[in-house]
């Protein structure tokens, strides 16, 4: 991923792990390796940032290189976030919607994952613990 980062203008990353720290994707070291004048849009800098050295609400230049540690870029376009979000659940489901039940079919692991509540109780071992 090194060679790539170098030659990019704009990176904007993502990666998040529900209830653990953001996993670190681009070091200081790739960051030397960018142009002077490149972007990068940390969306996990809250949860501890996939950039080295991004913090949550800071824009900081790091070896000529602008690192913005965005906050909650969703609240600033919230009709945007709402038709993204719709527009995931319904490709997710759609994978697995069962036409003749009228409901989506999930096997036990995908089901035991995503699955918050049934029958009025939370079950969802994130959710316990």
């Amino acid at each position: 991923m090194s060679s790539h980062i170098a030659k990019q203008d704009i990176v904007i990353t993502t990666a998040l792990i529900p209830g653990r720290p953001a996993p670190r994707l681009i070091s200081d070291a790739q960051l030397a390796t960018m142009r002077a004048g490149s972007v990068i849009v940390d969306m996990a800098a809250e949860s501890g940032g996939n950039v080295e050295g991004s913090a949550p609400g800071e824009t900081k230049k790091i070896h000529g290189v602008t690192v913005i540690g965005a906050q909650n870029i969703a609240a600033l376009m919230p009709a945007d976030t709402s038709a993204l979000f719709s527009r995931n659940l319904f490709n997710f489901l759609s994978a697995f919607w069962d036409q003749e039940a009228g409901k989506p079919v999930l096997d036990e692991e995908i089901g035991n994952a995503v699955r918050l509540t049934q029958g009025g109780k939370v079950v969802n071992e994130r959710l316990l613990g």
